[in-house]
């Protein structure tokens, strides 16, 4: 009877966060349809919909995310290479870390969109722009995330190796940064999530290339159609999730006992 309940109970659990989005998108269909609001300012779920089938029909949803997922993954790359080998160099080199400091500290809190107006002047607004900014947004939360894990390792575990007779590239390969292995993945999934935001936000300034979820998105704007905004905002959101569900697995593939420690 209890394992009954159990299950029960974990079916209703999983069943919530999709009750919650059903029941969103009744009330916005309903409290729109009710007020005859004009589609230009609240367009319903349901003509969102039909917008988002035609937008994926005519293919310009699908040419438009593809570029956009290039210049997020090839800016992404290039940040989570360089941070975490700076993070990791910081937390086992007392210069390297007393030299870097100081300069991720003044331009960390920078506001990074600040740095599009300097980037299209020096880049213009072609590719290279698009990924530069892309990499130097996802940089700092990685790095940081580093860093410290680096910093906080169980010093008892390091001492239980040097008693062993684990010499010092030993203690940094198969303990220090394995420990750190949980702050990466953060930092990782930080950079990934601003990103996005950067990269559909310098889509939507100066954009030369006609392409790409931001052009989409003040492309659409520009005219009016605020069913082709919402729509593409609805592609942007799922995609996201997605991105994010993708990490959290490959979390779990890497190292697992991050997933055990999270569940408990």
């Amino acid at each position: 009877m209890t394992r009954g309940k159990t299950t029960f109970g974990a079916v209703v659990e999983r069943a919530v966060p999709t009750m919650v989005i059903v029941g969103v998108l009744l009330a916005w269909e309903l409290f729109v349809r009710l007020r005859g609001i004009a589609p230009i300012y609240l367009p319903p779920p349901s003509t969102i919909a039909v917008y988002l089938f035609r937008m994926l029909a005519d293919g310009s949803i699908e040419f438009n995310l593809g570029v956009t997922l290039l210049r997020i993954f090839a800016g992404f790359a290039v940040a989570a290479l360089c941070g975490v080998t700076l993070g990791v160099l910081m937390g086992m080199s007392r210069i390297i870390a007393r030299i870097a400091d100081p300069w991720i500290a003044a331009l960390y809190p920078l506001p990074k969109i600040a740095l599009i107006p300097l980037l299209v002047i020096w880049l213009g607004t072609g590719e290279v722009y698009k990924i530069v900014i892309s990499a130097i947004t996802a940089f700092f939360p990685i790095v940081i995330s580093t860093y410290a894990g680096i910093r906080q390792t169980d010093h008892g575990l390091i001492k239980a190796a040097q008693d062993l007779g684990a010499n010092r590239r030993q203690i940094q390969l198969k303990i220090v940064v394995p420990a750190a292995i949980p702050s990466i993945f953060a930092g990782l999934h930080l950079g990934m999530g601003v990103t996005v935001i950067l990269v559909v936000a310098a889509e939507m300034i100066g954009s030369s290339s006609q392409s790409g979820m931001g052009f989409l998105l003040i492309q659409s704007g520009q005219v009016m159609e605020t069913e082709k905004v919402f729509a593409s905002l609805v592609v942007l959101a799922v995609v996201g999730a997605l991105i994010i569900k993708l990490q959290q697995w490959i979390d779990r593939k890497v190292a697992p006992w991050t997933a055990y420690r999270d569940e408990h």
